[in-house]
């Protein structure tokens, strides 16, 4: 009994003894770091972690750290996102004349904590706000792109289409007045039909009797400069489907998504029996709307539906028989 004893006792003392001589080479392995000067190192062997950390990876002495991170908070996984979120300062935009590349002054008359400033510090902030608006423009050639553009802007409000419609508008604007078309031409008259083609281009169904609500120049005017500018520039616009003025339609009417699907079934069998070749697509989808409501028993009169659409009922009567005999109802 006393031999296994003393044995353990023996292995105890080995081990014990053995973990001194480990943690006597720690402390010298320890000792041996701080005594490595970091310019020393092989590059190779230097990682730079997620964190922005540099460290050696034999020793695990860290060379860098609480490094600030250059890089975009965002993320991306390929070189198209890369390019779509890099940015340096606002974006610059067509529908500014100077691309949104200036200064402006605010209006109101406060300081940097909202305070109310001084009568001569109001005049001095006035005048410099005239000046500001004056040197904007550098020539008559801008004054009038910054014009024109304005009224795009104002013109789009009010029609209430996208961005990105404004942004098409001021590029056709644009080389339409590189190509030299606006001589001889009104400038509301070349930028409500610059709109008109962006509204096309970007399937946003606007007629131009809406265009030409909003528009300070005549619709015959603005029609005869689409057709000049849209054939100079060689804007290839298909021609506008009925069915895209369906739903906006049939929500200003307050009917149901069976009156929409209803209407657009019509829309579809008139047009490959050739009932839309020359015909106005408003009045068109106008009067698919009416048939719709009739057959869906959510009848509306064709008053209600000729002031949504804008059109005459004699149109939506015209376009309504030929639609029910495509149909086959008659």
């Amino acid at each position: 009994m006393t031999r296994p004893t003393r044995q353990r006792d023996h292995d105890r003392q080995r081990v014990g003894d053995e973990d001194a001589e480990e943690d006597e080479i720690d402390v010298e392995a320890i000792e041996d770091v701080d005594e490595l000067d970091p310019e020393d190192f092989d590059p190779e062997d230097l990682t730079r972690t997620a964190d922005g950390e540099l460290i050696h990876e034999e020793t695990g002495m860290i060379i860098e750290d609480e490094q600030i991170d250059p890089g975009p908070e965002w993320r991306a996984f390929n070189h198209s996102e890369r390019q779509e979120k890099s940015r340096v300062g606002a974006p610059t935009t067509k529908t500014m004349h100077d691309k949104g590349l200036t200064t402006t002054i605010d209006w109101k008359d406060k300081d940097a904590y909202g305070r109310s400033i001084s009568s001569k510090k109001r005049s001095q902030m006035h005048r410099l706000r005239k000046w500001q608006e004056r040197i904007r423009t550098k020539d008559a050639g801008e004054r009038n792109l910054q014009f024109a553009l304005s009224e795009i802007d104002r013109m789009a409000s009010a029609l209430g289409v996208p961005r990105s419609v404004r942004e098409v508008a001021s590029v056709i604007y644009r080389r339409a007045l590189n190509e030299d078309l606006i001589r001889g031409r009104s400038i509301e008259g070349v930028s409500t039909a610059a709109l008109y083609a962006a509204c096309r281009q970007e399937g946003i169904p606007r007629s131009l009797d809406e265009v030409a609500d909003v528009s300070r120049v005549p619709q015959k005017e603005i029609g005869r400069t689409y057709r000049y500018i849209s054939q100079e520039l060689g804007l290839e616009l298909k021609p506008v489907d009925p069915k895209q003025f369906v739903p906006r339609f049939a929500s200003a009417l307050q009917l149901s998504e069976e009156v929409q699907s209803k209407a657009t079934e019509i829309i579809d069998v008139s047009a490959e029996q050739g009932l839309l070749s020359g015909k106005s697509p408003t009045g068109f989808a106008a009067a698919a709307i009416y048939a719709a409501s009739l057959l869906c028993n959510e009848k509306k009169t064709q008053r209600e539906v000729a002031d949504v659409a804008q059109v005459t009922e004699v149109t939506i009567r015209n376009r309504y028989q030929e639609q029910i005999e495509a149909m086959g109802f008659r």
